[in-house]
């Protein structure tokens, strides 16, 4: 089971190569980032609203003692930020170059959040090998700037 997960992940990263270049070609005919970013998030949301309708017959409620936390609710303010950020820079630097970054950041703030298992995550200290696996992306990521 749990490699349908990997699997599952590898798609979704499949998934955000070929979303950079579908979004930055749309940018290109909008002529605007954040207008392509509301155009994707707009067509995200009704395909999800079509996929929860059809297939969760479950009414959505907050259960009894949740606790309104703000910082909950920005998931879709940092997905803004990022598909806006990512059709400004993808068609300057290319999709492997910004991408090399996007994934570089999210390693180090990830692990960041594993080590201090902050947001809610389960603990999962940093290691020598982690810190390691660090360096070899960001050598990574340079290389493939390299022409």
């Amino acid at each position: 089971m749990k490699n349908y997960f990997y699997l599952l992940s590898l798609v979704a990263g499949i998934a955000v190569a070929v979303q950079t270049g579908v979004n930055t070609q749309l940018r290109n005919d909008t002529n605007s980032p954040v207008f392509t970013a509301l155009i994707s998030f707009a067509i995200g949301t009704v395909a999800l609203t079509i996929i929860y309708f059809s297939f969760f017959k479950v009414t959505p409620v907050f259960p009894a003692g949740f606790e309104f936390t703000w910082w909950k609710f920005t998931g879709g303010l940092l997905g803004a930020l990022y598909v806006t950020a990512i059709v400004i820079a993808a068609p300057r630097i290319g999709v492997a170059n910004a991408l090399g970054f996007i994934v570089a950041g999210q390693f180090v703030s990830a692990v960041i959040i594993d080590h201090f298992g902050l947001l809610g995550m389960p603990v999962n200290p940093i290691s020598w090998w982690r810190v390691l696996g660090i360096v070899i992306l960001i050598c990574g990521v340079y290389l493939i700037q390299k022409k």
